[in-house]
């Protein structure tokens, strides 16, 4: 098993997803997460990005050969961030996306893709 596959497996795991219900909301279908989760084939980016969009995880979690966590069990890569935009911006985000659905964080994340990668290739 790839360390995609593996790592995709736990989050839909951790989750409580079946990979139908995975393959529903990526738009794929469930023999294609089967593939993905047995190393048998590898997603491309756009797909890494639906999984981890859906997941709610960020894509880099879908890459990394091992799952690291700290002492306390929080995981490295939340670590790292929080330090990166600081505890207050954190927790404000943190907080704020505690009230929001799945189905509106989703919808955020959207958004926030669109604004990224639509207005990027505008101001270039």
């Amino acid at each position: 098993m790839s360390a995609i596959g593996q790592n995709l497996k736990v989050c839909r795991e951790r989750r409580n997803m079946s990979q139908q219900e995975l393959a529903l909301k990526v738009r794929v279908g469930t023999g294609t997460i089967e593939k993905y989760e047995n190393g048998d084939q590898i997603p491309d980016m756009q797909t890494i990005l639906k999984l981890s969009t859906v997941l709610d995880i960020p894509a880099s979690e879908l890459l990394e050969e091992e799952h690291q966590t700290n002492h306390v069990g929080i995981d490295y890569e939340i670590e790292q961030l929080v330090q990166e935009i600081g505890t207050k911006k954190a927790k404000l985000i943190l907080r704020k996306a505690k009230e929001f659905s799945e189905d509106d964080f989703l919808r955020v994340m959207q958004m926030l893709y669109d604004i990224k990668y639509n207005n990027s290739s505008h101001s270039e």
